[in-house]
This record gives structure tokens, C-alpha cells and sequence, in this order.
């Protein structure tokens, strides 16, 4: 049995064209466009430009090796990006349709870079910056394999609040009831945020996604009873347990993930941790 060397590319367009070619399985993330020009006045190229799982713009730039002008860089391209909406739009329009360039959420552009390896300099300056923005290291192996590794992730926005809106005691039933819900909503919200460093948490109206470089969970507004959240597992991995999990690949439902977690209780948020854990760790 021959061991496999990890290696750098010969040339930057060989990671560019291996991560494109599988843009959604690696980053999740849908292709639009190789290349793109930004016109006279900037007068640069985007290596690629894509749409996330929750519909957040993706620009991606690589670098053969260890290059700290790829964050720069980058961060430039995003600037631009922010203020040429409608050409986005359009860009997305023709590849995608008129839904999706009318869903794309501009709260939550991102940047991923892509490179042989970063400086401790680089992992420093992407925390003090408010851009979502993945660091991702690369190493090919044999002659078509690429492994990518999360070196740092930022989610910018505005701090998490985690604290507990509290209800008054004396409520009607249905009052206590949607408390108990919201107060089950927070736990899982405080669960997955939990799980490790650099998740994105996206609201958007449908769902709340949680995010590492792709999604790993997804939570639906609460029901009457209970809470659904979609997980990146494979259900044939799972004992589905009827009531608590259910397989919902190939069906229809709001966010990403082909696994549903029904919660109904605080209790049902430490039975699903094992499962939140698992998600995170394969996105």
C-alpha cells in the first residue's frame, strides 16, 4: 500500500477549478461565475462567485500557498460586491431564476478564502473584522483529490444574545405554553451555538441557520407543541425513533438537511445533543 503525500497545487487554477467543479458538495455553496470581471474602475476579477444554502452572495479566492493578500483582496471584492447589488441580482437571475435572485440576503455577504496555509497574522486580523469570512486551507492528494480544513471562521454581525426572556407567572394556558416554547427555542439556540468556535447564526423568515462553512442545522419557528430543527446527518446512520427523528430526504421543508429532530421538551434538547455534534463536525 503506497502513502499519499499531501501537496500544494503546481498552480493556483488547479485548486480554482477542482473546488468550482464541486462548489456545493465542498462549501455548500451554488457556482455562478469563474472569473468576473468588476469593470474599468476596479478593474479586477473575481475568482468565484456563488449563492449559500440560506442565499447569502459567496465570493471565494484562492492562493497556491501562503498569501496574505488573498484577505485584502477579498475583502475588496466584497466591497465591490455590496455595491453592485442588482448586477448580482441579475448574474443570479439568469443562472438560478427570478426566485432566487429575488430571496438573496444582503444582511450576510461572505467571503471564503482558500489557500495553502495562513499566518497567525492572518487568523488575527479576520476576529477583528465584521465580514463573515472563512479561512480554508487546502492540500491535494493524488492527482484528483482535494481536503479542505477550516482554519478560522468569523461570522461578523452583531453579538448573540443569549439571554432568557422570562414570562410573567400568572398567564393563560396558551401564553404558558408559547413561554415554554420560546424558552425551548433558546436552549437549542444556546446548544448549537455551543458546539464550537466560528458558527454564523442566519435568520431568515422561513428558518434560523447555523452554519460553519456550510449549514449544519437549521431551526423552524416553534409550532404549538414543538420545535423542528434539520440536521446534516444521513438517517440511515441513525435509530430513527418515531416522534423525535424522522428521515425527510426528498420532502419538502423550509432550511437545509435531511435529518428532523422534533423537540417537545428542555429534556429533548440533551437527548439531541449527540446528533447536534455530528452535524457540526461534518459541515
Amino acid at each position: 500500500m503506497a502513502e499519499v503525500v499531501p501537496r500544494l497545487a503546481e498552480v493556483e487554477a488547479d485548486v480554482q477549478g477542482l473546488v468550482e467543479a464541486h462548489m456545493e458538495t465542498l462549501l455548500g455553496v451554488q457556482f455562478l461565475a469563474s472569473e468576473y470581471g468588476t469593470g474599468s474602475v476596479h478593474g479586477g476579477r473575481i475568482d468565484s462567485l456563488g449563492l449559500d444554502e440560506n442565499g447569502s452572495p459567496v465570493i471565494v479566492e484562492y492562493k497556491r500557498g501562503t498569501d496574505a493578500g488573498v484577505i485584502n483582496q477579498g475583502l475588496f471584492y466584497l466591497s465591490w460586491l455590496m455595491d453592485h447589488r442588482a448586477e448580482f441580482e441579475h448574474l443570479v437571475r439568469g443562472r438560478l431564476g427570478a426566485t432566487a435572485a429575488s430571496q438573496v440576503l444582503w444582511s450576510g455577504p461572505r467571503l471564503i478564502c482558500i489557500a495553502g496555509d495562513y499566518t497567525r497574522y492572518d487568523v488575527h486580523a479576520v476576529r477583528e473584522h465584521t465580514r463573515s469570512i472563512d479561512l480554508v486551507r487546502y492540500r491535494l492528494f493524488g492527482s484528483d483529490l482535494l481536503g479542505l480544513e477550516t482554519v478560522a471562521s468569523v461570522s461578523g454581525g452583531v453579538p448573540v444574545s443569549r439571554r432568557v426572556r422570562r414570562q410573567p407567572v400568572a398567564r393563560a394556558a396558551a401564553d404558558t405554553q408559547g413561554a415554554a416554547m420560546a424558552e425551548l427555542a433558546t436552549a437549542v439556540d444556546e446548544a448549537l451555538l455551543g458546539l464550537g468556535e466560528g458558527v454564523n447564526r442566519v435568520e431568515r423568515k422561513q428558518y434560523r441557520a447555523y452554519q460553519r462553512l456550510r449549514n449544519f442545522a437549521c431551526m423552524c419557528p416553534p409550532q404549538r407543541t414543538k420545535l423542528l430543527v434539520y440536521l446534516k446527518v444521513d438517517p440511515s446512520d441513525v435509530d430513527l425513533v418515531p416522534g423525535f427523528t424522522r428521515d425527510v430526504a426528498g420532502l419538502g421543508h423550509h432550511g437545509t438537511g435531511d435529518l428532523e429532530v422534533q423537540l417537545r421538551t428542555l429534556r429533548d434538547v440533551g437527548r439531541a445533543q449527540d446528533l447536534f455534534r455530528v452535524s457540526f463536525a461534518a459541515a
